[in-house]
């Protein structure tokens, strides 16, 4: 009742009736996985709905990770979306691969102010927006003179986030949800989370408050202090405080694609024929891949590209804003510090690399990958991990609350602040598998456990 009553919530109703009710109309055209992934995303904004009518009867977490309970609903719709995307390439990849990347416009509901790690709302639509465009204009370019009903679905895509949600946003809720008064019942609800599956012996406590000292330390405790070899190593001399960023390599001028008179950012077969052989890591089931020039540069102002780096620890971008995306490409034994919000981090193909950076406004991605190490120490609405052996993923406590998803990988491993300990971690190892039950005319499916020391 008091829901029906408040003004807000009405012109929601009244929006997604509109912007969503048309692109849905469009679907029903096409119909077959299209319309499926626009039945997903009209799921995900009425559970949106469902968070902000919630807010008003809650009281405002103090921090992302206090309010994961409250985003999961969310969170879940979004991975949903996602899984449409990964596997073998489904038919109408693009249309899907724009509403799963469009639903990152949601999280703008996650936003708990300035000092969350997210721009505000009305700029987080904007700024995930056009991620999703770019796959959203594939679909104009390949239908215009085709079928109109697939030019109309896109239009309406792009209609209902620019400027539909964008200016419902900055009208209705500039800063954020409306949260109850203070003493009101609090967000957090772990009963209602299932436990993360958890590496032998780890101890999981609920997860407090990250101490103002770095993620990684040098300094001993109980678990996670042992000597460590390779890129933990690196991690630690990273994150120690002490001149991080001393003898980093900075980005001239001069490196960036627009003072560049190849400009183009294209490699010549001249000059990439010098190159050395296809290069094997000694890994079963590695990557092999042709190495050409190494490269750190910014291309067209909009993608940061770092490519075929071999044995640099100390490679950063300073000069990034939440506009920019950044893309590595087979590099090995290497490490990279983002040191800034950007839109996305991709990681393809890489071996034996560590990848620290502080926020990301749509998703981090590795793909192709063999035992990388990752650190986040801001936040992430979506991390994905696709066909890679060997990845340990370290959460700051901001980023608790981010969605993880992962396909056809192994020895998955999640890091998270330990209560009992400053500066101590404690393991989540990830399911890599699974029991399938047939039950009640269909299947059920739940990740092996493994029990002993």
């Amino acid at each position: 009742a008091a829901a029906a009553s408040d003004p807000a919530i009405v012109a929601y109703d009244e929006f997604v009736a509109g912007a969503v009710g048309r692109l849905t109309a469009a679907a029903e055209k096409i119909g077959g996985k299209v319309l499926d992934a626009t039945k997903v995303l009209a799921e995900a904004f009425a559970v949106s709905k469902g968070r902000l009518v919630q807010a008003k009867q809650l009281q405002k977490p103090a921090s992302m990770a206090d309010a994961q309970d409250f985003f999961k609903p969310l969170n879940d719709v979004i991975a949903k979306a996602i899984a449409m995307t990964e596997g073998r390439r489904p038919d109408y990849f693009n249309h899907i691969k724009s509403v799963a990347d469009s639903l990152t416009a949601l999280a703008w509901v996650g936003f708990l102010g300035k000092d969350c790690g997210m721009s505000f709302p009305t700029a987080h639509v904007e700024e995930s927006w056009q991620m999703a465009e770019f796959y959203n204009n594939k679909v104009l370019v390949e239908y215009r003179n085709k079928d109109a009903d697939h030019v109309e679905w896109a239009k309406a895509l792009k209609e209902l986030y620019m400027p539909g949600l964008r200016d419902f946003v900055k009208k209705h809720y500039p800063l954020g949800p409306s949260w109850g008064p203070v003493g009101g019942a609090p967000v957090s609800q772990p009963k209602a989370t299932a436990p993360a599956p958890k590496a032998p012996g780890a101890k999981a406590p609920p997860p407090p408050a990250l101490p103002s000292a770095p993620l990684f330390t040098t300094e001993k405790s109980p678990k996670s202090a042992q000597p460590k070899e390779g890129m933990s190593a690196v991690f630690q001399e990273i994150s120690s405080g002490k001149a991080v960023t001393t003898g980093l390599r900075k980005v001239t001028d001069d490196m960036k694609t627009k003072n560049r008179s190849d400009r183009s950012g294209v490699v010549s077969s001249s000059t990439a024929a010098p190159a050395a052989a296809p290069e094997k890591t000694s890994r079963a089931g590695s990557f092999s891949f042709k190495s050409g020039p190494p490269k750190l540069e910014l291309q067209m102002g909009r993608k940061w590209v770092v490519e075929n780096q071999v044995g640099k620890k100390n490679l950063a971008i300073d000069d990034c804003d939440a506009r920019q995306s950044v893309y590595v490409y087979g590099c090995k034994d290497s490490v990279l510090q983002v040191n800034g919000k950007v839109n996305n981090i991709t990681v393809d193909k890489c071996t034996k690399v560590g990848i620290v950076f502080k926020h990301v406004v749509a998703a981090f991605e590795v793909v192709n990958c063999n035992g990388v190490e990752v650190q986040c120490q801001g936040t992430a609405p979506t991390i994905s991990i696709d066909n890679t052996s060997g990845c340990q993923l370290y959460l700051s406590n901001d980023s608790l609350g981010a969605s993880i998803t992962s396909a056809k990988s192994s020895e998955i491993n999640v890091m998270v602040p330990s209560g009992a300990t400053d500066g101590d971690w404690v393991e989540h190892a990830l399911p890599q598998q699974y029991i399938h039950s047939f039950k009640d005319g269909q299947f059920i499916t739940s990740p092996v456990s493994h029990s002993g020391a």
